[in-house]
């Protein structure tokens, strides 16, 4: 399990379209996951240790985020036939058991991740209400096992200084994961 962290922030990137599945049978694209006051897209999936830690966190976290006008979206870019765990219908399962308040998206082909420069799982973009990047970083201090509750929560305060400013934080903590599993081309 090779372990990745994140790039730098790159200030002012838009937000690349998508239109993708869902668990819920509908295709989500971009705008339709987009509040209006921004967008979190979540680079997520079901076996890596690092996103089951923090899965709780991340449901609290976007639904405060929403009553700010911020709208989430998870997307799963993994190759399932090497990760099968990762499987359109274990998606489903996930986002039941744990109540996710946004849409849980499969990437088949792995273009958007590839657009948005995804690395790992998790993986955070935070965009503004004119969809430009202003957020590149951690969850919170959690790694393969959840820091203390009372742990500082980069992302909800960077997305919440998005909602309210428009602008994401100058220092930015990078998000550490397991490598998005590509496919063999």
């Amino acid at each position: 399990m090779v372990s990745l962290e994140t790039p730098v922030c790159d200030f002012g990137q838009p937000a690349p379209d998508f239109a993708l599945p869902g668990v819920d049978g509908r295709t989500w694209t971009r705008d339709a996951c987009s509040g209006e006051r921004g967008l979190l897209v979540m680079f997520i999936c079901n076996h890596c240790p690092y996103v089951q830690s923090v899965r709780d966190r991340i449901v609290r976290d976007t639904a405060e985020l929403a009553t700010l006008g911020i709208g989430s979206v998870a997307i799963m870019s993994n190759d399932v036939a090497d990760y099968p765990e990762d499987s359109f219908d274990n998606m489903r399962e996930i986002a039941e058991r744990f109540a996710f308040p946004f849409p849980y998206l499969y990437d088949a082909d792995q273009a958007v991740a590839k657009a948005y420069g995804a690395v790992c799982t998790p993986d955070f973009f935070g965009y503004n209400a004119a969809l430009e990047l202003q957020y590149r970083g951690r969850l919170d201090a959690s790694r393969k096992q959840a820091a203390p509750a009372d742990v500082r929560r980069d992302l909800f305060e960077a997305m919440r200084e998005v909602a309210l400013s428009g602008r994401g934080p100058a220092e930015q903590i990078p998000s550490m994961g397991c490598s998005i599993k590509w496919m063999e081309d």
